[in-house]
């Protein structure tokens, strides 16, 4: 879709037009329901948070300058939709200030190896404060003090949760191919 249909599509929205916010929806929801995934435990949690992101757009889309990217600044809400669900349930707690040193890489080939589906769902079982950490940090690229500003954990509480997911990854990932090499014998 070209800016200025874009742009004329934002207008109707700003305008209060239910066919202009549909029109939004739908160019959008797809990927932003990935975002809400990163974020949610499963399939029905991601599509409350991507109808509480698009109601949060629809109410506040007049504040949308024009500068920068439409699609950054709707993620951004998804992101931050997300972040006030997971303050409002609790779910982040800080944990000890010891930094784990695992820093163990996959190599590319084992990631190859597993598809979108699988690693996303090895994401979602996390639990809710480290696929938070994992998320902002990977996914979204914060930095940790970003993150302890976010969540209102410090620095060392974000690096230790950052560790801690992915040693549970990587531990996930390798039974998975103990599993999946198993099963194919």
């Amino acid at each position: 879709m070209d800016e200025e249909t874009l742009n004329e599509i934002i207008k109707g929205c700003k305008a209060g037009k239910v066919k202009d916010q549909e029109r939004l929806f739908n160019l959008y929801s797809e990927e932003m329901f990935g975002v809400c995934l990163y974020y949610s435990h499963d399939h029905s949690e991601a599509e409350d948070l991507l109808h509480e992101g698009f109601l949060k757009i629809f109410q506040h889309i007049d504040t949308y300058r024009y500068q920068g990217s439409f699609e950054g600044w709707i993620r951004r809400i998804m992101v931050n939709t997300s972040l006030e669900r997971f303050r409002k349930e609790r779910h982040l707690y800080p944990l000890s200030e010891v930094e784990n040193t695992v820093e163990d890489v996959m190599e590319e080939n084992i990631i190859g190896q597993i598809s979108t589906r699988e690693l996303v769902r090895m994401i979602q079982d996390l639990s809710p404060r480290y696929r938070m950490v994992f998320n902002l940090y990977a996914v979204e690229g914060y930095s940790h003090k970003e993150i302890s500003t976010m969540l209102g954990i410090t620095e060392g509480t974000s690096k230790s949760n950052l560790a801690r997911a992915r040693a549970i990854l990587q531990r996930n990932v390798r039974q998975f191919f103990q599993t999946d090499n198993k099963t194919a014998r």
